[in-house]
């Protein structure tokens, strides 16, 4: 049995953060966007992203590990949403590698970012969520506790396909 802990990001991991997060972009969206889209997500690209995120703490970003290898990530801190509130935070990504899947990785990043969003004097927090995205829809309901905050569509593109996505909600306690 795997022993995962969660512990702060360091300006090293974002390489290994970049692979998970386009490993499970191309895993948990191949049926939702189009394959030239998901085929065209880079290593390099994320990793200059997430290497930033790191070094600025914007968003904050917390690693699951087992043993030494990354398995999963998450990136929060203040709801990007217009006019809200300052005690809403929201969780901007999580990401656990698809081998990972199902065995509690993503529930200790929650818990993680919930914990980090106290600190920050947060009382509720939001998510995004692409509305076809079953796996991650039912962790954050069933798992995790959000609930949809209707009606809070929005529609995306990404490349030839425009999605809709949804927010959901929870408090932070």
């Amino acid at each position: 049995m795997s022993s995962y802990s969660v512990r702060p990001a360091l300006a090293r991991d974002a390489k290994a953060i970049a692979e998970i997060h386009v490993a499970t972009w191309q895993a948990a969206y191949k049926d939702l966007m189009p394959d030239d889209y998901l085929n065209k997500m880079t290593v390099a690209k994320r990793q200059a992203y997430w290497q930033e995120a790191i070094e600025y703490s914007e968003p904050q970003v917390l690693v699951a590990t087992d043993g030494d290898r990354l398995v999963g990530f998450v990136g929060f801190d203040r709801s990007r949403d217009p006019k809200t509130r300052s005690t809403v935070g929201e969780i901007w990504a999580i990401y656990v590698a698809p081998e990972h899947w199902g065995k509690g990785v993503g529930l200790l990043l929650w818990d993680g970012a919930r914990d980090g969003l106290k600190d920050e004097g947060c009382t509720q927090v939001t998510m995004w969520v692409l509305l076809g995205n079953e796996r991650a829809l039912q962790f954050c309901e069933h798992a995790a506790g959000f609930k949809r905050e209707m009606p809070s569509l929005k529609t995306v593109d990404f490349g030839s396909v425009k999605l809709e996505e949804i927010r959901l909600k929870r408090a932070v306690d």
